[in-house]
């Protein structure tokens, strides 16, 4: 059931801080217990009681923090958004995943607790995996499905990430150069956006510090690692629409992905850009916010 009490995290102190534009940034953190013992972490967005709301899930490292605010709040202007922590990740409680299927298991545990019988459900990078995931588990719960920069895995004969690229993403902890070579184009415009999206991270990470323990980031490349055979033998079972999007420059999960998927779905919609890379949707957050209402609100 969803908890209607306003939380901030236990742990935080409060700041002396310049106010954010974001409103987002002004959203208090909320619990709901799950059906393991575990609460989950998350906040509510935009239009309350708008439905299906939009979910979101999140990718490799990242927290309920690590959402870029200017996004949020384009994406929230027509309907409740929520954002939050998987199982054992960041803020909420329980232990973490090493499996997609896990996390998959934390997501539908997750929906379930804040009893919204159906949803719309975006992934990002590794939270699209788990989207497929969900969306294969419990087909009724989710209406439409937005895949950013991801993958559904196990797609037969398809470019990999260069040996560099690996290398920095296995790093225990990335450093703000190594994220821009990650998720943005090595161009000065695409580095300036990278810069400007760091920076509109800092008004929630100074405060709270947000990052997933060593345990869990383990997990989550386990996790990886083992999503060999993914969910690629499967996607003519997914009858809902979906929205497949990513930068042509993305380095990490190509967009040779999205266009494979889109061949194999019955009813995809594709979009790239051609000047962005991983994260295209916080380079671009206005256009893609416009094509996630245009797709969201469309008929089947």
């Amino acid at each position: 059931m969803r908890t209607d009490t306003d939380l901030h995290h236990p742990h935080l102190e409060e700041h002396d801080v310049t106010p954010s534009p974001y409103q987002a940034d002004l959203a208090p953190t909320r619990y709901v217990d799950g059906p393991l013992g575990e609460t989950f972490a998350y906040r509510l967005l935009g239009r309350p009681g708008s439905t299906p709301p939009l979910v979101l899930t999140m990718r490799l490292r990242g927290t309920i923090d690590h959402w870029d605010p200017a996004f949020l709040d384009a994406i929230a202007r027509e309907r409740e958004v929520i954002i939050f922590d998987n199982r054992g990740l960041n803020a909420s409680t329980g232990d973490p995943a090493s499996t997609i299927e896990e996390l998959v298991d934390g997501t539908i545990a997750f929906i379930q607790a804040l009893g919204l019988p159906q949803v719309d459900l975006l992934g990002w990078s590794m939270g699209g995996m788990v989207a497929f995931g969900v969306a294969l588990t419990e087909p009724g719960l989710v209406r439409r499905l937005i895949i950013a920069g991801s993958t559904p895995g196990g797609i037969p004969d398809i470019p990999r990430m260069s040996e560099r690229v690996g290398a920095i993403a296995s790093k225990p902890v990335n450093s703000d150069d190594d994220f821009l070579a990650l998720f943005f184009p090595e161009t000065p415009a695409g580095r300036e956006a990278g810069t400007q999206h760091l920076k509109r991270l800092r008004y929630r990470l100074d405060q709270s510090q947000a990052a997933i323990s060593g345990d869990a980031v383990r997990g989550q490349l386990t996790a990886l690692g083992r999503f060999r055979e993914g969910y690629w033998a499967r996607l003519e079972q997914l009858e809902m629409p979906v929205l497949l999007a990513n930068g042509t420059h993305d380095v990490m999960i190509l967009a040779d992905h999205t266009y494979a998927t889109a061949r194999k779905l019955t009813k995809a919609r594709t979009v790239l850009w051609s000047d962005a890379a991983h994260a295209f949707l916080f380079q671009h957050a206005e256009e893609f916010a416009d094509d996630i209402d245009r797709f969201l609100g469309s008929p089947d």
